[in-house]
């Protein structure tokens, strides 16, 4: 979720539940290491968030956009991050079988 009167993203742990395109976004920075897990994004402006998306989908090009085909290490990162995130995101009331918008 952006801020759209300063374009600027509200950060990860700011966001309406986290799992939202901009989340996700910061949450595969932190699966690849291209962010630390302490940065979260806030303030960062949308073009600064398009470069970290572009860094993150030529790295998930390597493996075919599947976790299954990450290296063993970053698989077990990444089914620790995510199982965090969505554990979290169902908290603040988040249903994967609805939308973003609803």
């Amino acid at each position: 979720m952006a801020n759209t009167s300063t374009n600027t993203y509200i950060g990860f742990h700011q966001d309406h539940h986290g799992i939202t395109q901009l989340g996700r976004i910061v949450l595969d920075g932190w699966v690849f290491g291209f962010i630390p897990e302490t940065e979260d994004c806030t303030g960062w402006d949308l073009g600064r968030m398009q470069l970290l998306m572009d860094k993150i989908s030529q790295e998930w090009d390597k493996y075919s956009n599947l976790p299954s085909r990450l290296p063993p290490e970053l698989q077990q990162r990444h089914t620790e991050i995510y199982a965090k995130a969505m554990s979290t995101a169902r908290e603040k009331g988040w249903n994967p079988e609805l939308g973003d918008d609803e």
